[in-house]
Formats: C-alpha cells, sequence, structure tokens
C-alpha cells in the first residue's frame, strides 16, 4: 500500500509560540521540571508537536525563550528618572522590576528552583540563562558589560538574584519587603565584590600587552610569513 505523502509543515507563528511558552510555564506550576515532556507542552498549548519542533529545539529553549520575554519586559520599562541616580539604585530598581515581570509565573519559577538544586545538567542550562539575561540587566542600569570585567559581573549578578529569588518566592508581604530588604543587602556585598574585582583588574596585566610581548617582531620571520603562505596573515586575536 503506497504512502501517504507527508504534509508539508505550516509555519508556527508568533500566535503558536506564545500558547507553547504559556503551556510549559503552566505545566511547570504543577508539576517538577523533570516530569514535563514535549509532547505534555503539545498537547497542552493545542499546537502540533511538528510546530512545536519548528519553533523551539527543547524544553530549555522554551525557557530561553521566557527569559528573552522577560528581559524585553525590563528593558521596555526603563525609568529615564533613575538616570542620575547611583549605580546601585539604578540595579534595585531594574532587578525589582524584574521580579515585578515575574510574579504571575512565581508556581512555575518555584519549581524550576526546586529542581535545579537535585538536576545538576539543568543547574549548569539555568545558569547560563541567568547570565545571558543579567547582562541586560546590567546594560538596563547603565552598567558596562563589555569585555572579561562584564562577564565577570554578569555572573556575580545572576548568582547575587538567584539569592534574592529564594527570598521573593516565599514573600507574601505584597509589599515585598523582606525581598527589597534582600536585594538591598545583596547589592551592597556585591558592591564590595565588584569593587575588589577592579582592584584585581587593575593588579592583572594586560593580556594583550602580553601577547604582543611574545609575538615575534624580527623582520626575517616576518619575511618567512609573506613566503611561506603567499601573502600576510591576519592577525590571531
Amino acid at each position: 500500500m503506497a504512502r501517504k505523502p507527508t504534509a508539508p509543515t505550516e509555519p508556527g507563528g508568533d500566535a503558536d509560540r506564545r500558547k507553547i511558552v504559556d503551556a510549559f510555564l503552566a505545566l511547570l506550576a504543577e508539576r517538577n521540571y523533570e516530569d514535563v515532556g514535549l509532547t505534555d507542552v503539545a498537547s497542552r498549548a493545542g499546537v502540533p508537536l511538528h510546530r512545536c519542533r519548528g519553533e523551539f529545539d527543547s524544553l530549555i529553549g522554551v525557557l530561553a525563550a521566557f527569559l528573552e520575554e522577560t528581559d524585553q519586559k525590563v528593558l521596555a520599562g526603563i525609568d529615564k528618572d533613575m538616570a542620575e541616580e547611583p549605580a546601585r539604585e539604578r540595579l534595585f530598581d531594574v532587578l525589582m522590576r524584574r521580579l515585578e515581570a515575574l510574579t504571575p509565573h512565581r508556581e512555575a519559577i518555584r519549581s524550576l528552583s526546586r529542581s535545579a538544586r537535585c538536576n545538576p545538567p539543568l543547574a549548569l542550562a539555568l545558569n547560563g540563562l541567568a547570565v545571558r539575561s543579567q547582562r541586560w540587566m546590567l546594560a538596563a542600569a547603565d552598567i558596562d558589560t563589555a569585555g572579561l570585567r562584564g562577564s565577570f559581573r554578569a555572573q556575580g549578578l545572576a548568582c547575587l538574584f538567584a539569592d534574592v529569588v529564594r527570598v521573593w518566592l516565599n514573600d507574601e508581604d505584597p509589599g515585598l519587603a523582606r525581598t527589597m530588604a534582600a536585594l538591598d543587602r545583596q547589592l551592597g556585598r556585591g558592591a564590595r565584590w565588584a569593587r575588589g574585582l577592579d582592584d584585581l583588574c587593575r593588579l592583572l596585566p594586560n593580556p594583550c600587552r602580553i601577547v604582543s610581548r611574545l609575538r615575534p617582531r624580527d623582520r626575517h620571520y616576518d619575511d618567512r610569513r609573506h613566503d611561506d603562505h603567499g601573502g600576510e596573515q591576519p592577525a590571531v586575536v
């Protein structure tokens, strides 16, 4: 019996993407991450499995999309009146707005946090996503994110924010007094850590200068590079 031809894949579109993310978060609020499958998400979303695959490559991809949406909400609401405030106050405002954006999904985040404590691969993936998001939060607070120093800042802020989220998950006060106190305390610690990082960076030699010193400079070497490779080679940075 001849097989039926495979139907062409329809474009998913923004509507399907939204349904998939919402379904994933709803399932996370009900069960552990380990108990959520791709078919579960597709069924809850009412989206064919092939369309889910067209939009995302994994559940971590769905989670990444959710965090990206959260980043965009925070960035879209940057308070220009905070521009003249100290960096710590700007960052406090940005992170509190991030928690506000996450509030409708608190139970999903609670479930995710619980699973990450006993699932190292998930914890590692979450850390990578958190560092990426916190780099954008630093930018929202107009704090430099360039280079190695920026990477350290983003990683430090990801760890700091994770500690605050643990308090936020159990803060039943509508005014989030405990959460704000925890964030203020953590930012104080972060500021001291950042000063130490700045001191360390000033003490360390410039890696580009070291490479420059190690690179051969004699004329014979430069001529040999031209002869062996048929022209000048681009510098490797």
